[in-house]
């Protein structure tokens, strides 16, 4: 029974909701006070006990991979001036026994493409898969939680959560049967269905627990919506011969994709930021 200990990071988007911000720079690289989106999210996989971190890259995203690699330069820099916490944080950014490795996606062709191209790196294992531009706020952390339920049941697991049925069209589409208080079975999955049509208003969010099974569907689904590979349809098609489970997780979820959503992320790990939170409360509560 194989733990997972594999984590996929889809980062080859442009970012064009935050343009001009993302012209030259990755939106992952977008930073939450001081700490880039990517890092939450690889802080959140190290949590959750994973140790191969896969960025599924595009052009211009070089940024990441200079993030998570030796800054020989800034460290002797830092050595000089005396700046000894700063030095040890930035060596200490991921723990020494993390693997980082970078595939390139030749294509933009949709979030399971992206999912299909790790398979070289994932193999045949289960593995987790995370959005940066979802920042999920939980504790334990929600990729844990999530993990926690993979090794207890050995089935995929999805995020998910309730949204207005307005914005279905925005968000995978889960029709499930309760198994516990936060634990659902997926009876069928739908892609951006208008409100209308959708089962439900519970929406798929950016975490994901998949057995290696999904690689044989996403190579044969073909493009779906949008004209794309969507890994909503590669998990409809793994529901015909495995039990796939929607986790309501404890926490709380930033949509970092959206200028809203980034800018209450901002505020809320501002208000508590060690250095800055008292101070940041003061100030908004001095603009009312």
């Amino acid at each position: 029974m194989k733990k997972v200990t594999k984590a996929v990071f889809p980062v080859a988007g442009l970012g064009t909701r935050f343009l001009p911000a993302t012209k030259a720079s990755p939106k992952e690289m977008m930073p939450i006070v001081d700490k880039p989106l990517i890092q939450y999210a690889v802080e959140e996989a190290v949590a959750a006990g994973i140790t191969d971190m896969i960025f599924v890259t595009g052009r211009s995203k070089r940024a990441i991979e200079d993030h998570f690699d030796k800054a020989y330069e800034l460290e002797s820099e830092l050595e000089q001036r005396g700046k000894t916490e700063l030095l040890e944080f930035v060596r200490n950014m991921i723990p020494k026994n993390i693997n980082c490795i970078y595939i390139r996606q030749p294509e933009a062709l949709g979030l399971g493409h992206a999912v299909l191209c790790a398979y070289p790196a994932v193999g045949d294992e289960p593995f987790a898969v995370l959005l940066a531009d979802d920042l999920l706020d939980g504790d334990p952390p929600v990729m844990k939680q999530m993990v926690d339920v993979y090794d207890y049941y050995r089935g995929s697991v999805i995020g998910v959560q309730q949204v207005a049925r307005e914005d279905t069209p925005s968000y995978g589409i889960v029709e499930s049967k309760p198994m516990t208080d936060t634990l659902e079975q997926i009876v069928r999955i739908v892609e951006k269905p208008k409100p209308e049509d959708a089962p439900s208003t519970l929406a798929v969010v950016g975490r994901y627990v998949l057995t290696p099974r999904i690689f044989h569907h996403l190579a044969r689904i073909g493009k779906g919506s949008g004209g794309e590979i969507q890994l909503t349809d590669g998990i409809a098609a793994l529901l015909t011969e495995e039990q796939v489970m929607a986790y309501r997780y404890r926490g709380t979820r930033y949509d970092c994709g959206s200028k809203l959503g980034y800018l209450e992320a901002t505020v809320a790990f501002g208000l508590r930021h060690p250095e800055v939170g008292p101070q940041f409360a003061t100030m908004l509560k001095n603009r009312k």
